[in-house]
């Protein structure tokens, strides 16, 4: 076998690409919190929740993941006297997404 510079198989030469897929975001909801996500600077919690099509418990489960491996960052503010919560990809979800998306493609010979 050969050499690895990377514990998930990156930049092993013939290494599969699943090696290089996000556990994370292996489920539906966070992937697509994730790629709501992509595009935008910031969106309000709202507006992903109507998005994805789930409920304000369910967002907030799997964004509360998302921010615990520093993939999604949250921001709590107000406008006006209304409370907000805004979601934003890091850089390091940013890196993490595009990676993922690539090895989905390499799996499905794209």
């Amino acid at each position: 076998m050969s050499e690895t510079t990377d514990s998930r198989g990156g930049d092993r030469p013939g290494a599969h690409p699943r090696h290089d897929l996000e556990p994370l975001l292996t489920s539906p909801v966070r992937l697509s919190v994730v790629a709501a996500l992509a595009p935008l600077d910031k969106a309000e919690f709202g507006f992903v929740r109507d998005l994805v099509e789930v409920s304000d418990s369910a967002l907030s489960k799997q964004v509360s993941a998302l921010e615990e491996a520093d993939l999604v960052s949250v921001d709590k503010g107000r406008v006006g006297r209304r409370a907000r919560t805004w979601l934003a990809l890091t850089e390091r979800g940013r890196t993490v997404y595009r990676r993922h998306l690539d090895a989905l493609r390499a799996i499905a010979g794209a």
